[in-house]
């Protein structure tokens, strides 16, 4: 064989690997359950990849940017409305997920991880069902705020502020915040606080972890930010104490939503997988991690970890979450003009 026959035999070869590879590559997607995950991916995958070995079900995991994961993934499967590319949503929060249910992007679905949840954490048509929740705290500095939760809670509400700091609320769990108080004091209430809140100096940073991370340097005396955030700086050493934020007398615990895409070639699949994440185990495994989530449904108390105790307790006092899809599309439009277009502060993190 000439060396120019060689070649073209070898090229053809190479050609009909790379043909192979790409058919295993797409029949392994078109095989695959697709995730799209805002939960942190350094404790998502691991249950995920624990869920394929215990089921065979191979696991697609789709995640986003840290800055704007929950939003940005909910923008994204409106855009895939006609055209679904996600078969399951794993978000971190919830009033996101109830806009997706409200737009019909949503299959219904009670199983066994449903019956478990309470009612305040899941849509009562089974379009969603929120686990795994994290409560909104205050996080304070040791070295330089003393006082009990009343004396922090006035300072709030009549001092300077100038040593406090909260994320940049257009994102996360922030916009669920706003978006419950936007819905106790009105439109008009809550333009008037924020103006307020401003004015007496509170800082508005790219995210949760950069509140965390002011207090704990005491560049901040006081923030609101998330338990998980709050963990992470107790972790790593910070003389840092958390306390529940209140609104109306009422805590705030933003529970991980579950969700099966409308659409879904893949039903029973992402049923199975929408009952492992909401279960005792997987509740009980996320409690135990660095994140220390507070499980929603039942389990064994001597399980959970003493850190998640009170935590548990401050749940059984929170909002319903299910009533604030509206007036989180109201703040989500008024924050969008009153500071994007004002401030365009790109976010860090949740």
């Amino acid at each position: 064989m000439s060396n120019s026959a060689k070649k073209i035999a070898l090229g053809v070869s190479l050609i009909a690997v790379l043909i192979a590879a790409w058919v295993s590559v797409v029949r392994r997607t078109d095989d695959a359950l697709v995730v799209y995950c805002a939960h942190d991916l350094i404790f998502a995958e691991e249950i995920l990849h624990d869920f394929e070995k215990e089921t065979g079900i191979k696991v697609i995991i789709v995640g986003d940017t840290e800055a704007t994961k929950s939003l940005g993934l909910v923008q994204r499967l409106i855009r895939e409305k006609n055209n679904p590319k996600c078969d399951l949503f794993w978000n971190n929060q919830v009033l996101g997920t109830i806009d997706l249910a409200e737009q019909g992007l949503l299959q219904p679905y009670k199983g066994s991880g449903y019956e478990r949840i309470p009612s305040q954490f899941k849509d009562p048509e089974g379009l969603w069902t929120g686990f795994a929740g994290r409560m909104r705290v205050w996080i304070y500095n040791n070295e330089t705020v003393t006082g009990d939760e009343q004396a922090i809670v006035e300072q709030f509400e009549t001092g300077d502020l100038s040593r406090m700091a909260i994320a940049m609320p257009i994102y996360g769990t922030t916009l669920s915040h706003f978006s419950i108080l936007w819905q106790d004091l009105g439109e008009k209430g809550m333009k008037a606080w924020f103006e307020d809140l401003q004015q007496r100096g509170c800082k508005i940073v790219p995210g949760n972890s950069t509140v965390k991370n002011l207090v704990a340097e005491g560049v901040c005396d006081i923030g609101w930010t998330d338990s998980d955030d709050f963990f992470v700086g107790l972790d790593d050493g910070a003389d840092v104490s958390m306390l529940p934020i209140r609104a109306n007398g009422k805590t705030i615990c933003l529970p991980n939503s579950v969700a099966i895409i409308r659409g879904t070639k893949k039903q029973e699949d992402a049923a199975r997988l929408m009952d492992y994440l909401l279960s005792e185990k997987i509740e009980l495994a996320l409690a135990k991690s660095a994140a220390r989530q507070i499980p929603l449904g039942p389990f064994e108390s001597g399980d959970l970890p003493d850190d998640v105790k009170p935590l548990a307790e401050w749940a059984k006092e929170s909002v319903d979450v299910t009533q604030f899809s509206q007036s989180r599309n109201e703040c989500l439009k008024w924050l969008e003009s009153e500071l994007l277009e004002q401030n365009p502060v790109a976010p860090l993190g949740e």
